[in-house]
């Protein structure tokens, strides 16, 4: 459903051939939105800006949409949408089940890696944001009509399972009594264990070959330390309330196969080339190269993370590839990105991003750890926004801190911040929907229907300035959604939702809604209905629950 901003859009594009950048209007006075079209092409032209303007309106064709358009200072271009047009906006949006955001003309296949934890050990703070984000982004990308596949890339394979295997025949520890906590302490027993006794590390050493040869009692306990490890990583993501199942995880053992036939393949091809006994690929651009296969005979990250994205590009049909991982990384996934183009494996067809973050800082501004200075378990820093808020509160105040900043940037890990229910927090949007569902809940029972129930009120009085401000923000919710699936970039949707409680509690201030009578408070409840709605879809987008009541 194209907004009336877009509709409006595309008429000045055809009276004046270029993008009019129409802009909401900086002030009331000045109508609705505004544009300096002419102030452009004038400079193009060698014209007068308000002359130009002038011929603008004259070829302007927009009495369906605006009152008269008025020309103002230097010659800007002023439009104030008619009333009718913005109370049939919004009507339009109440009976669209997408509210407004455009479906995409062609869906694509998006495969988005986030969250990835390791094996035997808990989530950590570092592994907040890449969960947070990419969660967000599987929303938004199906709220828009795209099929989004999670991959959670979990680290399941690799040296320290050798020692970890070891150290449970040591022990001869029964792995029914372990849960991830317990697993973490094995592996710094483990650790500590191999650093110490020489005979252990040669053990464990030996226990990694027979892992990778298939040895099943060996294989055996490799899968129960897993199992142990998803269930203690589903526990978290119910308290984060995010969206990845045990369906989406594609560890990097997923990926053994296909090491050997990679190397090979770009070895024979010229691509990868041995260098002091390693095999590496070079790309044009880069200091550093890939490295598929080290001097030892071994496979690392590099080669690993090629063998995925073949696999996703190939096996799960991707259109798109997202990975949502610490900014640090970028290099990695550049030179990653540019070794599957030079291989063929990455088809120029195919977009690949990398979407860095930046730290989680304490409030004394450093990366925020432990006493011991070590990084915080992630369900720690839960703990501590739940010791200042309801876990939903918490939840809304961690996700809104994280997202509602550009994702580069670094924040601050502050709980009793974060969890104010004033000022650009989770909680005031939570707030704001539990305020305006407050009123409705009022009404539908004055009208003797059931709380649950939604009113078929409809806008069609729309004199305040207020409510014109409140109608003409709903419109926008779709360009906001539509902003952050193509540029990844959910601090606008945060941005948007912050306005729009705002400018709620501006007509809930000037506008009174169930003291008025007839149609004006009909259309004042069909605006707070549709608040409702585009807060509560707007919230379950950024991943943050919507109260009814707080």
């Amino acid at each position: 459903m194209a907004s009336v901003s877009d509709l409006l859009t595309a008429r000045l594009v055809t009276a004046t051939g270029v993008d009019p950048e129409l802009r909401p209007a900086t002030k009331p006075q000045f109508g609705h939105f505004q544009s300096n079209v002419a102030l452009r092409l004038a400079k193009q032209q060698g014209r007068k800006p308000r002359e130009v303007a002038a011929q603008i309106v004259d070829e302007l064709d927009v009495a369906d949409l605006c009152e008269p358009v008025e020309i103002a200072g230097p010659g800007f271009l002023n439009f104030r949408l008619r009333t009718d047009v913005l109370a049939s906006a919004v009507n339009a949006q109440l009976a669209d089940e997408h509210l407004g955001v455009a479906q995409v003309d062609e869906p694509v296949r998006v495969v988005i890696d986030y969250s990835s934890p390791n094996v035997a050990k808990q989530m950590h703070v570092g592994h907040l944001r890449t969960t947070i984000i990419g969660d967000c982004f599987t929303r938004v990308l199906r709220a828009v009509g795209d099929e989004v596949v999670p991959q959670n890339h979990i680290g399941d394979w690799g040296r320290q399972f050798g020692m970890l295997i070891e150290q449970i025949q040591d022990e001869s520890l029964d792995l029914d009594t372990l849960d991830l906590a317990g697993a973490e302490e094995l592996y710094l027993r483990a650790n500590a264990h191999f650093e110490s006794d020489a005979d252990f590390a040669e053990r464990a050493r030996l226990r990694v070959v027979a892992l990778q040869g298939g040895d099943e009692t060996t294989r055996a306990i490799w899968r129960r330390l897993i199992a142990i490890s998803t269930a203690g990583f589903n526990r978290t993501y119910a308290r984060l309330g995010v969206l990845l199942t045990d369906a989406d995880i594609a560890g990097e053992s997923s990926y053994n196969d296909m090491l050997d036939g990679i190397c090979d393949d770009l070895q024979h091809r010229g691509i990868a080339v041995m260098d002091d006994g390693a095999l590496i690929a070079r790309v044009d651009g880069f200091d550093a190269p890939a490295i598929l296969r080290n001097s030892a005979g071994g496979y690392g990250y590099d080669v690993t993370d090629l063998a995925a994205l073949r696999h996703r590009v190939d096996d799960l049909g991707a259109g798109r590839l997202i990975y949502v991982t610490d900014a640090r990384q970028a290099n990695h996934f550049a030179l990653l990105f540019a070794v599957s183009r030079k291989a063929g494996y990455l088809p120029s067809s195919v977009i690949a991003e990398h979407i860095g973050y930046g730290m989680v800082l304490g409030t004394d501004g450093h990366p925020f750890k432990t006493r011991e200075g070590t990084a915080a378990h992630l369900d720690d820093l839960l703990d501590a926004a739940e010791q200042t808020a309801s876990p939903e509160v918490a939840l809304a105040a961690i996700k809104y801190a994280d997202l509602s900043n550009q994702l580069q940037k670094d924040y601050v890990f502050d709980p009793v911040r974060m969890t104010a229910t004033t000022g650009d927090t989770g909680p005031y949007l939570q707030y704001a929907h539990a305020r305006v569902s407050q009123i409705l809940r009022r009404a539908l029972a004055e009208q003797g229907q059931d709380e649950d129930a939604t009113g078929d009120w409809q806008v069609s009085v729309l004199a305040e300035l207020a409510e014109q401000d409140l109608a003409l923000s709903l419109t926008r919710f779709g360009e906001a959604v539509g902003e952050v699936a193509a540029n990844l970039t959910p601090h606008k949707l945060c941005m948007y939702l912050y306005e729009l409680a705002g400018k709620l509690s501006v007509f809930y201030e000037q506008c009174p809604v169930l003291k008025a009578d007839g149609d004006v408070r009909a259309s004042r409840l069909a605006l707070c209905q549709a608040t409702k709605d585009v807060l509560g879809r707007g919230l379950t987008l950024l991943g943050i629950p919507a109260p009814e009541r707080m």
